[in-house]
């Protein structure tokens, strides 16, 4: 009897159910997020408000919803592009090693050498913010980490006697590598993914609590968790429900990862 992973199920449940509030955010809000003046300033959680309000009698609920829409797919997009562009590399340099190996992992080499926040910081800063050059800018900035992994996980299998077998019957390399060697590096790929959705969902914020992402007066997690540090005595619900988020987001998504990792090593 195969043993249930407990990680993945928990994970799937909690991201499950995150997902179902943003897909439903995308359609129906109680309130607009944007709009002054909803209701009383500084309202606790109540019936008509059930997050409370802001400083700006804004519904909190309805800035969260949109808020974390903006964060998931900000970061969905970040590790589509991260992911494609750094599994692309790291194929290339695992499969062909050799000169190959040298250019393109030198030059994954000279993105690492700065700090990824930092990086991005300063592609923002030059192509202006908001939501589209913040995905542009995570999204260079994960590619290195993708081609890493990627690159360590199709050196590994190159030389197995499956692939020296295929090669020896004429497939061509494009074949090789996405029939042959791809689908048996899921294992490791796909925890990497989950890895870098968290990064993500943590860099976006970090960025926006700052002040340089999503422009205010479009709701970002970060921002709104930047605003509620001030009113932390006036009402301390809206770090709570925006910090909170942030958390249930990472660690449902972390679970679904620690699943994969197990189920992987199970499987060896």
């Amino acid at each position: 009897m195969k043993k249930r992973n407990g990680y993945l199920t928990a994970g799937y449940i909690l991201t499950g159910i995150i997902a179902v509030f943003v897909i439903v955010g995308f359609f129906w809000k109680p309130y607009d997020p944007t709009a002054m003046m909803t209701g009383p300033k500084f309202d606790p959680p109540s019936l008509q408000h059930i997050m409370g309000t802001d400083n700006f009698g804004r519904d909190i609920f309805s800035r969260v919803l949109e808020g974390a829409g903006s964060t998931i797919l900000i970061s969905i997009c970040t590790v589509m592009i991260g992911a494609v562009a750094g599994t692309v590399i790291g194929a290339l340099t695992g499969y062909f090693g050799g000169i190959v190996d040298e250019v393109l992992m030198r030059l994954n080499d000279a993105l690492t050498a700065f700090p990824s926040v930092l990086l991005a910081l300063v592609i923002v800063g030059v192509t202006g913010g908001g939501k589209y050059n913040v995905i542009l800018a995570l999204g260079i900035v994960f590619i290195p980490s993708f081609a890493r992994v990627t690159r360590t996980a199709f050196a590994s299998i190159r030389d197995v006697n499956y692939i020296k077998s295929v090669r020896l019957m004429g497939a061509n390399p494009l074949r090789i590598l996405l029939v042959h060697m791809l689908p048996n590096t899921l294992s490791v790929l796909l925890p990497a993914i989950t890895i870098g959705f968290n990064n993500a969902v943590l860099a976006e914020a970090s960025m926006s609590y700052l002040g340089i992402g999503i422009h205010p007066p479009d709701a970002s997690l970060g921002y709104m968790l930047s605003e509620a540090q001030g009113m932390l005595r006036l009402a301390p619900w809206y770090a709570l429900f925006t910090g909170g988020v942030i958390v249930a987001v990472i660690f449902g998504v972390g679970l679904i990862g620690e699943g994969l990792q197990r189920r992987g090593k199970e499987t060896l």
